[in-house]
């Protein structure tokens, strides 16, 4: 994922930040409790295609900030 890209995206939903989980190839908004899919490095940002996040995942990016 490209750094300028990333601080470029927002989450379509509460236009807040955006961290990039690698390992699993998805954008995650804390605020929108969302994990949106990265395929062939282009950001699918459609909240129909996110997944929500459970507690423990939340919890776990809160962290990591």
């Amino acid at each position: 994922m490209d750094k300028k890209l990333l601080e470029i995206l927002v989450c379509p939903v509460t236009k807040g930040p955006l961290i990039f989980d690698r390992a699993r190839q998805e954008l995650i908004s804390v605020s929108a409790r969302l994990a949106y899919p990265v395929r062939d490095d282009i950001p699918v940002m459609l909240e129909s295609e996110a997944r929500t996040l459970g507690t423990e995942e939340v919890e776990h990016y809160q962290k990591s900030k």
